[in-house]
């Protein structure tokens, strides 16, 4: 079992197709999930799965939580994306690392992104925080460029 960071294959030629739209305002609906130690989630990755998912906690459900998208921006032949940090309150768990996915997707749940905390994250009757980069062209979670 094993958790690698990853844009996923199948979301790569899905933008291709017209799959997803990351504009911030009629855009889709993105979500993140979190996933134990046990998990295999890496680019071969094709949709949400709960299968080793982190047990419900909280203000955690089974699904995740909505992440709010930054939109689409282009700087320097770097188009990017970037979603604002999630919490989730009053949770006891413990996460190796989360999948980002596409809930109006036409392939169910669409898997976006991997994402591999190198190691245990805990939360203790407390708050749980996905810290995303800033939203650069240097640094956004998604970014295209030549």
């Amino acid at each position: 079992m094993a958790i690698t960071q990853a844009i996923c294959n199948s979301f790569k030629q899905e933008l291709l197709e017209g799959e997803h739209n990351f504009k911030s305002s009629g855009g889709d609906v993105f979500k993140l999930a979190l996933y134990t130690n046990a998990a295999t989630l890496n680019s071969a990755t094709t949709a949400y799965t709960t299968s080793d998912e982190v047990a419900a906690s909280g203000q955690y459900t089974a699904g995740g939580g909505a992440l709010v998208n930054s939109g689409t921006q282009q700087i320097g032949g770097v188009a990017f994306c970037d979603f604002a940090d999630l919490s989730f309150t009053g949770v006891t768990l413990t996460a190796r690392g989360a999948l980002i996915y596409n809930t109006s997707a036409t392939v169910a749940n669409a898997a976006v992104a991997v994402l591999d905390f190198s190691s245990d994250k805990t939360a203790t009757s407390g708050t749980f925080t996905i810290v995303f980069p800033a939203d650069t062209s240097a640094a956004a979670i998604l970014r295209i460029s030549g």
